[in-house]
């Protein structure tokens, strides 16, 4: 589905001259009190709180104390505000240090996108694509990740697609993570693990099988379950850290080769 942006007359997409500061703010009429900061700060809040289906051009209007005609004297619409949101929720400090050591700050990184993720669940249900990465916050988030591989002997190219795949991994086990937790922790009985176990065999599965039967496929099924209602959340941060590891082990090989080759011409 081919979805439409609202450009300006340069041809860059109002987000991101909104976000950038580049579209001038109305002057006069009742909306003056308004600014587009303050509409995507209400936008945000409403989406923490109520999560995104809740935000609309009403509500925040609402929250704001204006009329929803106001609200777009400054946002041509949900679409162009989603954008605002998602570049909104990327924010980071002024001060971000990264560790001298490119592995450790690929970690720093990594958990700079994942404290966005957790801290606004939101986040997974907004596009990403050209004018996300045009937005203020994502472009000092992309040049940080790029600061973190500086001092790998790669080139341009290979160190954009590292800072995206990193970045796909994060959101992808944040967004499985979120999932979890909203599912709440399984828990079968032993007649049910039973019946699944008859149908789950070594003959059909060969390798998942005896996953299964050692309890460690299916959370809840085989095992007993949890003292607390806390969702299992630590399955997760397992995966989350193996990817990472598995992510650097082959950037130190792909960095050597490099390397090598250099030294060789």
């Amino acid at each position: 589905m081919h979805v439409m942006v609202d450009t300006t007359e340069t041809g860059l997409p109002r987000a991101v001259a909104v976000a950038w500061g580049m579209q001038e703010t109305p002057q006069r009429g009742p909306s003056r009190g308004l600014s587009h900061e303050r509409i995507v700060a209400a936008a945000v809040r409403i989406a923490d709180e109520e999560g995104l289906a809740a935000v609309t051009m009403q509500a925040v209007a609402k929250s704001l104390g204006f009329t929803t005609m106001s609200l777009y004297r400054y946002v041509s619409g949900k679409e162009e505000m989603l954008q605002l949101m998602g570049d909104a929720a990327a924010r980071l400090s002024e001060k971000v240090t990264l560790d001298p050591d490119w592995r450790q700050a690929l970690r720093q990184w990594a958990a700079l996108i994942r404290e966005a993720w957790r801290a606004h669940p939101w986040l997974r249900e907004i596009p990403r694509g050209q004018v996300s990465v045009l937005m203020p916050n994502q472009m000092r988030l992309a040049d940080l990740g790029l600061q973190a591989l500086e001092s790998l002997p790669l080139t341009r190219d290979d160190k954009i697609g590292i800072i995206l795949v990193v970045s796909q991994h994060v959101a992808s086990m944040t967004e499985l993570e979120l999932a979890l937790a909203q599912e709440g922790q399984l828990t079968v009985t032993e007649e049910g693990a039973a019946m699944l176990k008859e149908v789950i065999t070594e003959e059909r599965y060969p390798h998942v099988a005896p996953l299964y039967q050692a309890g460690d496929y299916s959370p809840g099924s085989t095992a007993s379950p949890p003292a607390t209602d806390e969702p299992p959340v630590e399955n997760v941060e397992a995966e989350y850290d193996l990817g990472l590891d598995l992510i650097i082990a082959g950037l130190e090989s792909r960095a050597g080769g490099a390397a090598e080759t250099a030294t060789r011409h």
